[in-house]
């Protein structure tokens, strides 16, 4: 025989499990849906409005088709500045972040060439004028693609190439440094992986279909890697870049007071940076040694 505190027990555990059985419930739509939509979170290329005519406007790019399984996907190459000779030259291959074109950066990274190196812009499958759609699989493709096509250049030493990612950047060059040999490895705010981003999302990262896992690349990779982050990100933490730099075997870091977008929040700072990393890195030769190429 139940008494009636017995009876107010019992219905209260009732509620209780009702309740963490709909939470539950709650959750695993939710991830359902994170599932199903997350290559549209992580690469939102149809939110990006395609450019027309910024190629044809700067002097000296060369535009370049290359042919990949998932159709044609569009790369800019500037060449180093003349003042630097005729000679094959180093050249630096540049992806950027996930909401962003080619066309952004040709204005913004042309201190490469006045450095004496070319410098190569691989778009996204299914970004701007690129056929195809994004993941981790048709984006490695593509940039390996480019690096194939660069390399057979005879303006371009094979022996200096480098690879510079910014955010989902990061990922498309840690990929492609598994493919291919490079001299070095620049990763500005750029994730350990996509996986360890899940968390941001409340989401476990076994859901994740395009891992990027750039921790694991960096570990493994024998040249000098230059990792760039701002202290204040609050899309990608600052842990990530202090973990990518200690976790490589040739790392330096340049610490930033900025968030994600502004990053960084000087240039001309920046670029002192990242000349005298190359010049470390046995890229380029120091101003006092005279062009290079």
């Amino acid at each position: 025989m139940y008494s009636p505190s017995t009876t107010k027990r019992g219905a209260k555990v009732h509620i209780l499990v009702q309740i963490v059985i709909g939470v539950l419930l709650f959750y695993i739509a939710y991830c359902f849906l994170l599932f199903l939509f997350q290559r549209q979170i992580l690469f939102p290329h149809s939110q990006m409005e395609t450019h027309f005519g910024v190629a044809e406007s700067i002097s000296g790019l060369e535009k370049i088709w290359l042919h990949t399984r998932h159709g044609r996907v569009e790369a800019w190459f500037l060449p180093p500045g003349p003042e630097h000779g005729r000679g094959p030259a180093p050249a630096v291959i540049f992806a950027h972040g996930n909401a962003e074109l080619i066309d952004f950066w040709p204005e913004e990274l042309n201190r490469f060439t006045t450095l004496g190196m070319g410098l190569l812009l691989v778009e996204y499958p299914g970004y701007g004028r690129s056929e195809g759609s994004p993941s981790e699989r048709s984006i490695t493709e593509a940039f390996v693609a480019a690096y194939d096509a660069l390399i057979k250049r005879k303006d371009v030493d094979p022996s200096r190439i480098v690879l510079f990612g910014r955010s989902l950047g990061g990922g498309a060059v840690c990929a492609l440094a598994v493919k291919r040999p490079s001299a070095a490895l620049i990763l500005l705010s750029t994730f350990t992986s996509v996986r360890a981003c899940a968390s941001h999302f409340l989401a476990p990262g076994f859901l994740v279909l395009d891992p990027f896992d750039n921790l694991a690349v960096v570990r493994s990779y024998a040249g000098p890697v230059l990792v760039v982050h701002g202290r204040d990100d609050d899309i990608i933490p600052y842990r990530h870049g202090l973990a990518l730099e200690r976790a490589a075997r040739q790392g330096r870091m340049c610490t930033y007071d900025c968030q994600h977008n502004d990053c960084p929040p000087d240039w001309a700072t920046f670029w002192q940076d990242v000349e005298s990393f190359l010049v470390s890195a046995g890229i380029i030769g120091s101003k006092v040694d005279g062009p290079t190429g």
